[in-house]
């Protein structure tokens, strides 16, 4: 079942555009299978360009307050001009490449909280450009992924939130201008904690991990021993026992600092 979503029609008389997602599913790397369909008009029309993209909404720090921005991250043109006869359906299929930091928006079959991507399609006709509504995609996370991901669930950790935001993190491999943060709570055992923030930054070989500790009020000082970065391979994954590498270092720093 796809996503159906009908764009503006192009001036008095002129098309319309449907853009359907024959598969919302996906892992990043992957591919989204459509289809745009054009219904010609009264009249016949000269089509300039038709594209399909993909679009996020992430968090932007501008001076002292933070406002939300629709950044497109990748775009795919499909084919060349072409002319819309009146009456006409013009049917256009597409299989639109997922980068490999494409955020995950979905995970054990929920929608992570605060997550807006889907594709965006945009038709040229007539000098004009209608770009069309956001059809969601499901970005399910990469084997690699989920182990860790799994990891935190196996300590006792609970999903909070996720968000996107507008920077860069230096060290990384990270091409788009913008990574996601998925936020957990941090369970009782860890007590002087308040949450764990995840970033992965991936490749077609590798994936930058980075997490960071979130303390409670009062109880440490910040420091570097909060902040960890590691590189694991989308291949080797399974040689790591992940629940036991994130209990290590949390409780390594919490032994330090004396709040476990």
């Amino acid at each position: 079942m796809g996503f159906r979503k009908l764009l503006a029609s192009m001036g008095a008389g002129g098309a319309s555009v449907e853009t359907v997602l024959t598969e919302a599913n996906v892992v990043p790397g992957g591919v989204v299978q459509g289809e745009v369909r054009i219904q010609g008009g009264s009249v016949p029309q000269q089509i300039e360009g038709l594209s399909v993209g993909l679009q996020a909404r992430v968090e932007v720090e501008g001076g002292d307050h933070e406002y939300k921005q629709d950044i497109e991250f990748h775009r795919q043109r499909l084919g060349g001009a072409f002319e819309v006869q009146a009456g006409a359906v013009h049917n256009v299929p597409f299989g639109l490449e997922i980068p490999w930091e494409t955020p995950i928006t979905t995970f054990m079959g929920r929608h992570l909280t605060g997550m807006n991507v889907g594709v965006v399609t945009e038709l040229q006709i007539a000098r004009a450009v209608d770009s069309g509504d956001l059809d969601p995609v499901n970005v399910h996370p990469l084997p690699a992924q989920q182990a860790i991901l799994d990891a935190f669930g196996s300590l006792g950790f609970g999903f909070r939130n996720a968000d996107l935001e507008r920077g860069h993190i230096r060290g990384t491999r990270q091409r788009l201008p913008f990574y996601q943060e998925i936020e957990f709570y941090a369970p009782q055992q860890y007590r002087g904690l308040n949450q764990v923030e995840l970033t992965f930054v991936a490749d077609d070989r590798e994936m930058d991990v980075i997490l960071e500790m979130d303390k409670k009020p009062g109880l440490f000082t910040e420091g570097s021993d909060s902040y960890r970065a590691f590189t694991v391979g989308l291949s080797s994954f399974q040689q790591t026992d992940w629940a036991a590498y994130i209990n290590q270092w949390l409780s390594e720093v919490g032994g330090r600092r004396n709040w476990f």
